[in-house]
């Protein structure tokens, strides 16, 4: 569409939202990529809304002209799935940032989709409530974005994924429809689980607004631990041993080598240049004791060094500060790089081959990568620094992820576990969902005829 053939819906966007509504190149530009390497188009314009009603009439517009919608949340995913599409509106829901409603109770809460997750936590610590949202991606995300692309992270191992806390949502259709899916219940057997469908499904199929999420109590105790291996092999066997015997463990991460360099220059550490396993108990004071002390067992078999044990909230903050940091960390390596991050989830008895292979594949490369992730679950990520514009690298990059793909999938394991499909893992949900990709095609139309909801991303 055409700037002349703009100037109706334009039009009709400023009388809607009025200074919430931008065309200027600086906004455009910051809402047309998310914080990975793939590059898009800058959208038309940037709107702002407040409330459902706001988002609801903008979809109105949008479907009257035709035009393509982006929604956009804090812009941290790393595949594209907030990336621009030619010609489209971005709708950018960081205003809409109000707690609904909290209750204690019932351990539940209800956001707009713009409230962050640090927000929510911050607010139930003033409101003193003992209660916390656990589902923790490392970024300060939205809660919105989280739920649109089942995000997970770090705490998954003891908490669960996005799908696991979301009770209910508020989506706002590709015709302007305000629906509301689920309620504060904690099961139900009422028809089809929309709430389910709209989690993961990356904005293609309509505007998550709101989300009603399930609290957990704060525990009782906290222990941190970080802990050196002397191979990665030792690292992951060592969390498959754990896991296996049941070891109650809230977090458990694995940094290799040349990660852990990088975070010690980045965050300023000093911690041993090795393949290293962070960890972290929740519970009662009984309980982190025994655990820590099983865990500090199991891990000195596998060659371990000493445990040095963070219990201090300063200090515990600090370490999983510097965890959350790596990404970063990883493109310091190399000043000026962008990245392409890349990551699969496996069953747990299947961690140590598949990471196996992949450290093989990549002392073969030309590229350098490190590897983290989150190992309870057997999910692990690479990450590439690139240089910008630097095509051949970009394909070598892309070339491993695929093999790395290809490995997940042959030990029953999943192209992602949690950054989504978006635009870099297409070929890859085909590769591993086979016909039920056509499944999903004949929903994607049957919400959004016209293809205007976040169009391109998880279907080639």
């Amino acid at each position: 569409m055409n700037q002349h053939d703009l100037k109706n819906p334009h039009k009709e966007l400023r009388s809607l939202l009025g200074t919430r509504f931008s065309t200027d190149d600086t906004v455009r530009d910051t809402h047309a990529r998310d914080a990975s390497h793939h590059q898009g188009a800058l959208p038309n314009a940037v709107a702002f809304p407040k409330t459902n009603i706001e988002v609801s009439e903008t979809v109105k517009i949008c479907a009257k002209y035709n035009i393509p919608i982006i929604p956009y949340g804090t812009g941290t995913g790393v595949e594209g799935a907030a990336v621009a599409t030619e010609g489209a509106l971005c709708i950018a829901l960081n205003e809409m940032n109000r707690i609904l409603s909290v209750n204690a109770d019932d351990r539940d809460v209800t956001v707009q989709a713009g409230v962050t997750r640090l927000q929510l936590n911050k607010h139930l610590v003033q409101l003193g409530t003992e209660l916390h949202f656990p589902v923790d991606p490392g970024a300060d995300a939205s809660l919105g974005g989280m739920a649109a692309t089942r995000a997970s992270g770090t705490s998954a191992v003891c908490y669960g994924t996005m799908q696991d806390n979301v009770l209910g949502l508020t989506v706002i259709t590709a015709d302007g429809t305000v629906v509301r899916t689920g309620s504060r219940a904690r099961k139900s057997a009422a028809g089809y689980d929309l709430t389910r469908l709209f989690i993961g499904s990356e904005g293609t199929l309509g505007i998550i607004t709101e989300t009603t999420l399930k609290l957990a109590r704060l525990p009782e105790a906290i222990a941190s631990a970080v802990c050196a291996f002397p191979t990665v092999d030792a690292a992951v066997n060592t969390v498959i041993e754990l896991m296996g015997a049941g070891v109650s463990i809230a977090r458990i991460e694995l940094l290799d080598k040349l990660q852990m360099d990088a975070v010690n220059k980045y965050s300023g550490l000093e911690y041993e240049v090795a393949p290293t396993l962070f960890f972290e108990f929740h519970g009662s004071t009984h309980t982190v004791a025994e655990s820590s002390k099983i865990a500090g067992t199991i891990a000195s078999t596998h060659g371990s060094g000493d445990f040095r044990w963070a219990t201090d909230e300063t200090e515990r903050k600090r370490l999983w500060q510097a965890r959350y940091d790596s990404y970063y960390a990883a493109l310091n390596r190399r000043p000026g790089s962008v990245g392409y991050v890349t990551d699969v989830c496996v069953p747990i008895s299947r961690l140590a081959e598949c990471i196996a292979k992949t450290k093989t594949v990549l002392k073969s490369s030309n590229l350098s990568a490190t590897m983290l992730g989150h190992v309870g679950d057997g999910n692990f990520h690479v990450v590439f620094p690139l240089e910008p514009g630097n095509k051949d690298e970009l394909a070598e990059a892309q070339q491993i992820s695929e093999q790395i793909v290809d490995f997940a999938l042959k030990m029953d394991g999943t192209c992602t576990g949690e950054h989504g499909i978006g635009i870099g893992k297409r070929a890859a949900l085909k590769k591993e969902q086979g016909e039920a990709v056509e499944l999903m095609r004949t929903i994607k139309h049957a919400l959004d005829p016209q293809n205007l909801m976040n169009p391109g991303k998880i279907f080639l």
